[in-house]
């Protein structure tokens, strides 16, 4: 058996993050490779431990576990009839799953790796993606694909208990909050629009205006950087849009996939971008000038 050295593993972990460093802003690189998920990839999410956590590791039900290397594994199956989409964790660690055909949110302890319902939203046509906001509250987009302007939104409270927010909406999918919380985004698929609302300190919404619409693509999921830019999957369009908080598309990153299906950042200064890719089962990855608003718990600095 050979021995664990921390000093070895400190020079293999500097050497990746130097690696990483040396890569240009933007470009991007495989992470994961082709056909470790199935198509229903989805709902990246860095959790405390730093990995990467991804829905549909190998089958549908399943939640992956990714390393800084790229090394998937299985972390949980899902109970039966349950799939993920929107994956988010909590400032406790809890892993929140956004679980579509039984219209649930789920709750998965990190440590145990039990899974609980920790809400049911029975008016849902099917919980999408999540966002988190920095006071724990939970939204959940809820769009209709078989009636393009039946989309919903929801907010889960910290106990669980749930309120619809909106219906009527078009396709809703990607939702994501500001790093003050005073914002919450919500994005449109079919109608490719991206709506900005504001936020109060109760979690309530109000003045709903228009931020960006584009001309063609989809939409899916999408996270913002610490300065308040918005990371926006082009599904179709093999891009991830960069969108300040005014509503200026800043740039748009090319990816070797078509289908980027969500985004999430990580890594040990939470500036590596990972997007899961629908057509490739895969995850890539990229550079961003700016960490993520929320990426993992990381590890406090040597004093």
């Amino acid at each position: 058996m050979a021995l664990f050295h921390p000093a070895a593993a400190l020079l293999t972990f500097s050497l990746s993050a130097c690696a990483l460093a040396a890569t240009p802003a933007f470009v991007a690189r495989d992470h994961v490779a082709e056909g470790v998920f199935t198509a229903g990839i989805e709902g990246p999410a860095t959790g405390p431990d730093g990995a990467l956590y991804v829905v549909n590791f190998g089958r549908d039900g399943t939640i992956g576990r990714v390393d800084a290397q790229g090394n998937a594994e299985l972390f949980v199956e899902l109970p039966d009839g349950s799939v993920g989409n929107g994956l988010r964790f909590g400032a406790d660690g809890t892993l929140y799953v956004a679980d579509y055909p039984r219209h649930n949110i789920l709750a998965i302890d990190p440590a145990s790796r039990a899974v609980r319902v920790f809400a049911h939203l029975p008016a849902a046509h099917q919980p999408n993606d999540l966002a988190l906001a920095p006071d724990g509250t939970l939204y959940a987009s809820d769009p209709d694909w078989t009636k393009v302007d039946n989309g919903q939104l929801w907010r889960i409270d910290r106990d669980g208990r749930v309120q619809l927010l909106e219906a009527g909406m078009g396709t809703t999918n990607g939702v994501e909050v500001s790093p003050d919380g005073r914002r919450l985004y919500v994005n449109e698929s079919v109608q490719r629009t991206v709506w900005v609302y504001d936020r109060d300190a109760a979690g309530a919404l109000s003045n709903k205006r228009l931020l960006i619409r584009f001309d063609d693509h989809g939409l899916d999921g999408m996270r913002c950087d610490a300065a308040g830019n918005l990371y926006i999957a082009r599904y179709d369009a093999g891009v991830v849009a960069v969108v300040s908080p005014e509503g200026a598309l800043l740039r748009e990153v090319p990816l070797t996939g078509r289908k980027p299906s969500n985004v999430a950042f990580g890594g040990a200064d939470g500036r590596q971008v990972f997007v899961t890719l629908q057509d490739r089962g895969a995850v890539e990855t990229f550079q961003a000038e700016q960490p993520g608003r929320e990426y993992g718990q990381q590890p406090a600095p040597h004093r």
